[in-house]
């Protein structure tokens, strides 16, 4: 027996094991979590960028979104089924690969991640509301947008998904409102389809763009699908996450390429409101609303990882909602402070910060989806997980740390952004084919040293195996 879902209720648990009498939902709630926490603003200006940062034509703008999202959503979707088998956040579970203490590398990057992200929404949400009252600027914006995400972050997993599957209704029909009013109102330019010429450099930077966009999300998924019942199966895990968050993400990536086209600059927000006259101001509220949701996702998230480096300090330390609370209160005000400061700068901040977030999240995925899959087949002690020596897991995993270390170096010489261009990417015009480079080499590298090293450790201990590369 499986509990009902309670979004008006407090969350109790955090990053305890979920006990099999407190699962409930259906895989099918995976679609409606990350479609409805896509179709905001937010993904709106990613989508830009192809045509404002990369500038690419229509059509090259179109086919680098579509394929970014579709290649990316693959390692984000099968991240989901890691939930429901073994029923602990993501970053618990990685320290199934790196060990308790290793963990904290990547916990730690994820921790700044997510401050970068609430701070993004804070930005965007803080333009959409100027463009409403531009009287009152931006910072209000900021706190209102903030405020929001707040209590729903707080309230925790339940009200989270409650709250995505509204805006999946509303942010849908207003996403099909705007195109139309683009189309067949407002009009295109004259030169909307000629304008800009397709690059090499340009169309991987901007599919690569959208690829991050979901591979960022890695990190993420479990958290919303450790609730769900252990027989849900990894194949509707994968399919509704994978369309739900693919789907949810190219189709206002699209109208971002379509917006940046109409405008002159980089005021993607602005271009929307003025694209869609009469109805911008409702549009805006309706994506300034999924934005709150967006940012209590990552809020969310946040403190669940905010809980787990702490607990691997303090390995007694149960943490409960006050816990949490406490977290999300921090990182509210951390992401509050740096959406009051970069607001000014936000297109070049926002880019070279999700650039480099690729390079860093690249390795962590390939070692988490080889592990699970191919080495461990989803089979982990998660009781090790909660122990303060990691259990079989040991406390630094060696062949997970040398291989995240190796799989982000490797990228050095390929990555093309504005921050740097390796010898290789100026070889082929600027093109970025770090994070192709990122995924191939840490999966195979990480694959055989685990499997040896997995081998050795079945033979010294007589049969049972110790663990993911322990």
């Amino acid at each position: 027996m499986t509990s009902a879902e309670k979004p008006t209720e407090l969350e109790i648990s955090t990053i305890q094991p979920i006990a099999h009498d407190q699962r409930h939902g259906r895989a099918r709630d995976l679609f409606t979590v990350w479609f409805g926490s896509n179709v905001m603003l937010l993904t709106i200006v990613t989508g830009a960028l192809a045509v404002t940062a990369f500038h690419q034509p229509f059509w090259w703008a179109v086919v680098a979104v579509i394929l970014g999202n579709l290649i990316g959503a693959v390692f984000m979707a099968l991240h989901a089924a890691q939930g429901p088998t073994l029923g602990v956040p993501q970053m618990v579970q990685t320290r199934g690969q790196f060990g308790s203490l290793g963990s904290l590398l990547v916990v730690g990057m994820v921790i700044v991640m997510y401050v970068g992200f609430c701070a993004s929404n804070l930005v965007i949400g803080g333009q959409s509301l100027k463009t409403l009252a531009p009287s009152i600027g931006p910072a209000p914006g900021i706190v209102f947008v903030g405020l929001l995400s707040f209590f729903a972050a707080v309230y925790g997993h339940d009200m989270i998904h409650y709250y995505a599957r509204v805006m999946t209704v509303i942010s849908g029909l207003a996403l099909i409102t705007a195109f139309g009013w683009l189309a067949f109102i407002h009009g295109l330019p004259a030169d909307f389809f000629t304008r800009n010429e397709v690059s090499a450099g340009g169309f991987l930077g901007a599919l690569s763009v959208a690829a991050l966009w979901q591979i960022s999300y890695a990190p993420y998924v479990s958290d919303y699908s450790r609730y769900l019942p252990a027989d849900t199966g990894a194949k509707p895990a994968f399919w509704a996450s994978y369309w739900g968050c693919s789907l949810g993400s190219t189709f206002p990536m699209i109208l971002g390429v379509a917006v940046a086209l109409t405008i002159t600059g980089d005021d993607v927000v602005g271009g929307l409101a003025k694209d869609t006259g009469v109805i911008a101001p409702v549009l805006l509220l309706i994506f300034s609303l999924s934005i709150a949701n967006t940012t209590a996702i990552n809020l969310y998230c946040g403190a669940l990882s905010c809980l787990t480096f702490g607990q691997t300090v303090l390995p007694h330390w149960s943490p409960k909602a006050r816990a949490r609370t406490i977290a999300v209160v921090v990182l509210s005000t951390l992401a509050m402070g740096v959406a009051l400061l970069a607001k000014d700068s936000f297109i070049a901040s926002y880019t070279d910060f999700i650039l480099f977030l690729l390079y860093l999240l690249v390795p962590w995925t390939a070692i988490n989806l080889v592990d699970f899959y191919l080495v461990q087949h989803g089979s982990y002690d998660v009781a090790a997980f909660m122990r303060a020596d990691g259990g079989i897991y040991g406390r630094v995993n060696t062949p997970a740390v040398a291989c995240y270390v190796l799989g982000f170096l490797v990228q050095v010489p390929f990555i093309g952004s504005p921050l740097y261009t390796g010898p290789v990417a100026q070889m082929v015009g600027g093109a970025d084919l770090s994070w192709i480079v990122g995924l191939a080499f840490t999966s195979v590298l990480y694959y055989f040293w685990a499997r040896a090293a997995k081998s050795r450790s079945i033979a010294a201990t007589g049969g049972a195996p110790a663990g993911a590369g322990a």
